[in-house]
């Protein structure tokens, strides 16, 4: 039976990262793609219930598209984050079953979720009856010993049977003894032809890929063969890339934005920032890799790092850092 699409077309999305796709990096991503789908870090379903829920929830509708990832092994938990972030306006819930980290792990859920693919189904079961926006799983293609031929599918059959979306593999296991988040990162060895694989077993399901892609041929490349590709650290330390993500996966030529205009539209963003108090550098943290390659780009990193940490600082610092930029270009034109 064919399944509804979770999307038609092509998919580009910027994978959640802890501590970096805060609002504040979200806002700024979407300046250089209007149709780049966007995840929050992160959040863990206790905190959703019980925490400060502007702090962890809060965005700005100019984010859209915009999904909240969730982290969690308990059902019942799970459907109430999920019902949360629903009522505040995300357009989709996705549940975490691929990070590695210790803290995930001593919770019982991210990546050692692979091992319990009959309690993620359960999972996704329970926030799919709490919902009516698609609940979408990311995962890993294995953890520790497991055969990623047998691990994938029991996983992707599991939580599709029970409801879910779509399913965002990250092309790696993840050892969960042994390995640093950081490791896991980057050492298990990429298996992008594992993911294709799954694709060409479920035609009819929206499935994305996740891992060491680096550059829009990458990520063209890939979309042969899957629905969809998310960029984490390159789309997050060189944001340029964004800038072409809309006529190159959308087909949008008129969105066409340069690094400097996306930097420029921050500006307002920033004043706002300044008046209500909140330190800019929380924004421009997130800004230092525009102009990567570019003259000028160290001058501009070092102002941002610096100078913009002041607790006086405001967007006047992004202009002079722009202008060193400008400064930097005439010079070598």
């Amino acid at each position: 039976m064919m399944r509804e699409r979770y999307f038609k077309g092509p998919v580009f999305a910027v994978a959640p990262m802890m501590d970096w796709t805060d609002r504040h990096c979200r806002y700024f991503h979407r300046q250089l793609s209007r149709h780049a789908l966007l995840y929050t870090e992160m959040v863990v379903a206790d905190a959703v219930i019980h925490g400060n829920r502007e702090k962890l929830l809060g965005f700005d509708p100019a984010e859209h598209p915009l999904a909240l990832q969730i982290g969690g092994s308990e059902p019942e938990k799970l459907a109430a984050a999920a019902r949360i972030g629903a009522s505040w306006g995300y357009g989709e819930i996705n549940l975490n079953v691929g990070c590695p980290s210790d803290r995930v792990q001593s919770g019982a859920f991210g990546a050692c979720l692979m091992l319990e693919p009959g309690l993620v189904a359960d999972c996704v079961d329970a926030m799919k009856q709490a919902v009516d926006i698609p609940v979408t799983v990311k995962c890993r293609i294995g953890v520790d010993e497991q055969d990623p031929e047998v691990a994938l599918d029991a996983l992707s059959d599991r939580v599709l049977a029970a409801g879910a979306d779509a399913l965002w593999v990250h092309a790696r296991k993840a050892w969960l003894k042994g390995l640093s988040p950081k490791e896991n990162r980057e050492i298990p060895p990429l298996d992008y032809d594992r993911v294709h694989r799954l694709k060409a077993r479920l035609p009819d399901v929206f499935v994305g890929i996740n891992g060491g892609l680096k550059s829009i041929d990458d990520a063209k490349a890939q979309l042969a063969h899957v629905d969809g590709v998310m960029l984490g650290r390159a789309a997050y330390q060189t944001p340029g890339i964004l800038a072409e993500v809309d006529a190159a996966i959308y087909g949008d030529g008129a969105s066409l934005i340069d690094e400097r205009s996306a930097a420029e539209a921050m500006m307002p963003y920033l004043e706002a920032m300044a008046r209500r108090g909140e330190p800019v550098h929380r924004a421009t943290r997130h800004m230092l890799g525009l102009f990567h390659g570019r003259p000028g780009a160290r001058r501009y990193r070092q102002i941002l790092s610096t100078e913009a940490a002041r607790r006086d600082a405001g967007p006047e610092i992004l202009a002079r850092a722009l202008f060193e930029i400008d400064r930097t270009e005439a010079a070598a034109a």
